[in-house]
């Protein structure tokens, strides 16, 4: 076990990182096409074909998740990544024709650094293609990579985390996440994680939690700017699920974000979460291994978002990082 989502057998993860953009993409990509769906709590978001996702919706399985930074413009990263899927072959029929299905949450980090003057196209569907180029099973750079790079909180730089767990039952459930919220992930100016109670193997810090609790701890902590925010990610397990068992899951790893950055699901924040299943392992009893198996993704989500904010660093002249700040201790 990496702590990663490729301990999840059966999908790789891909990065493409711009630092003279100061943004980009990062692309899970499933070997088979997974059952998937989405919880989108965020007051601001930017999605692609999420209403494919939707428990209703005839389409079940997707080829890959993109998450992506540039605001609206890095809705073109779907685009590159598709390319490249389409080119191995990859793709649902409609009407004998096969589409890649690449659904996709996008952060705004247009704010945050390097040169976004990129002429007539934005970069984005170069980098979501090289992203998915990219992508293979075992260890992925985290913090300022893909679309985490040029992410920010209200306290700390921003970056790409995950993490990974195994329930009591044996299935396998991990999560990755771009963290760039309005809220804070820090109790008070840190230097402590709201995820601290959740923590494995200081593996962001192992610090724990302030010895007393004072009142500035809770006051709100909050990134100016708005739409200047949005915490994106995706939480899978191998569990066999329904599109509507995937989509409690997404619900329930969602709340790992509210256990992890407040405040969460901001009027500014474009908060969107997406499950995935891969479905090599059966369920035993569906009501009871759901429960377990949301359970562990409501912590890998909160955990992989610390670790993201963890093992960020700085772009040049941009927001200091937590170790910038704390990497003393």
């Amino acid at each position: 076990m990496l702590n990663l989502l490729t301990d999840i057998p059966g999908l790789g993860v891909g990065h493409a990182t711009d630092l003279l953009l100061g943004s980009g993409v990062t692309a899970v990509v499933f070997d088979a096409p997974a059952v998937a769906a989405v919880s989108l709590r965020g007051g601001a978001p930017g999605t692609r074909d999420t209403d494919l996702l939707r428990p209703e919706a005839t389409v079940e399985r997707v080829d890959a998740i993109v998450l992506s930074g540039g605001s609206t413009f890095g809705l073109d990263a779907a685009g590159g990544v598709q390319a490249a899927l389409r080119e191995t072959g990859r793709g649902t029929l409609f009407g004998g024709m096969p589409i890649p299905l690449a659904p996709q949450a996008i952060l705004f980090d247009l704010l945050s650094g390097g040169n976004k003057d990129w002429g007539r196209f934005p970069p984005y569907r170069d980098l979501g293609y090289a992203a998915a180029r990219a992508a293979a099973p075992g260890p992925f750079a985290l913090g300022s990579v893909g679309a985490g790079t040029g992410a920010t909180t209200a306290t700390a730089k921003g970056g790409l985390g995950s993490a990974s767990a195994v329930t009591a039952g044996g299935f396998r459930v991990a999560a990755i996440a771009a963290v760039n919220a309005v809220g804070s992930p820090l109790v008070g100016e840190g230097p402590w994680f709201w995820a601290a109670p959740f923590e494995r193997e200081a593996e962001f810090g192992g610090l724990g939690l302030p010895p007393t609790f004072r009142p500035e701890h809770w006051a709100p902590r909050l990134k100016g700017g708005a739409g200047t925010a949005t915490t994106i990610g995706l939480v899978v397990t191998d569990a066999a699920l329904s599109k509507p068992q995937a989509s409690r899951l997404a619900t329930m790893a969602d709340d790992g974000l509210a256990r992890a950055v407040l405040p969460a699901h901001a009027p500014t924040d474009g908060d969107t979460i997406f499950a995935a299943a891969t479905g090599a392992v059966p369920l035993r009893d569906p009501v009871r291994d759901l429960t377990e198996i949301g359970f562990a993704a409501t912590l890998v989500m909160a955990r992989a978002i610390a670790r993201g904010v963890f093992h960020a660093t700085a772009l040049p002249g941009g927001q200091a990082a937590w170790r910038d700040k704390f990497g003393s201790l």
